[in-house]
């Protein structure tokens, strides 16, 4: 329980953030006022400036929605993409399950980065190419969660009772499979944001996510590398800001696994 709560508290505070950030920021999160460069902690920049006097604190809101929505439409894709093959690969015959299985451990076999990469080589480098390379990357861990949950779902008595009584195999796993097993795709999910964060702010410090001038908690901390030993803040304001994000999913995840499993829920 106290995971859950801390969990939801730190991904509220950047989900708060973000939201806020589409009706007011402090300052114009983009604009280069270079007469206040380099200003510290404290008046009315709260988290001082960067080398092109832009306003931190405004560039860290904005950035909350950036990785939000990254975030989201990644694990949208291999949530949608990857739970229909687990539960396909649950419900088939061995051979075409096992065949499933494969391709989806040939996907696992090329890391978030490495996608990305390949796919801003090919396609260009930016947001949405981040997104869809994230999506793809964290399909087989979806896949692999359904399945295994799809197994233990199809040896209980009331799908076998189903099954007996002539229900299809979609009418199966819609009724039966898909809800017994939404407890782990949650908790998935909730895990997946987290990489999914991490993998957003490694690709924009690499330069193959999020392009300038849009602000981007990965490049902030790419262009604050320069000045670490003089100004460490501008890389400490965003690299907290994404050890509050991972943190706040990672416990989150683990909070929502205790409460949606009966074993763990039964002891706490």
């Amino acid at each position: 329980m106290r995971n859950l709560v801390i969990g939801g508290v730190l991904v509220g505070l950047v989900v708060l953030a973000a939201l806020l950030s589409f009706v007011w920021t402090p300052f114009d999160p983009v604009k280069v006022d270079a007469a206040h460069r380099l200003l510290g902690f404290g008046g009315s920049n709260l988290f001082g400036t960067d080398k092109f006097g832009r306003d931190v604190l405004s560039q860290i809101m904005v950035g909350a929605r950036t990785t939000l929505y990254v975030g989201v439409v990644a694990v949208g894709i291999a949530a949608v993409i990857g739970t229909p093959l687990g539960i396909l690969a649950g419900m088939s015959p061995r051979w075409l399950g096992e065949f499933v299985m494969r391709v989806n451990d040939l996907v696992l076999a090329f890391p978030a980065l490495l996608l990305a990469i390949m796919f801003g080589a090919v396609f260009g480098a930016d947001t949405l190419t981040a997104m869809v390379a994230i999506g793809i990357a964290t399909i087989p861990s979806f896949a692999r969660i359904a399945r295994s949950g799809t197994l233990q779902v199809m040896s209980t008595e009331f799908v076998l009772a189903a099954r007996a009584g002539g229900r299809s195999r979609l009418t199966i796993a819609v009724r039966h499979v898909l809800p017994n097993i939404s407890g782990l795709l949650i908790v998935q999910a909730s895990v997946s944001f987290a990489i999914a964060v991490l993998a957003e702010a490694a690709l924009s410090f690499l330069g193959f996510g999020t392009r300038p001038p849009t602000p981007s908690w990965g490049r902030m901390l790419q262009e604050s590398q320069e000045l670490l030993t003089v100004q460490p803040r501008l890389a400490l304001v965003p690299g907290i800001a994404i050890a509050v994000a991972v943190l706040g999913f990672n416990l989150l995840g683990d909070g929502l696994r205790d409460r949606l499993d009966p074993r763990l829920a039964a002891k706490v």
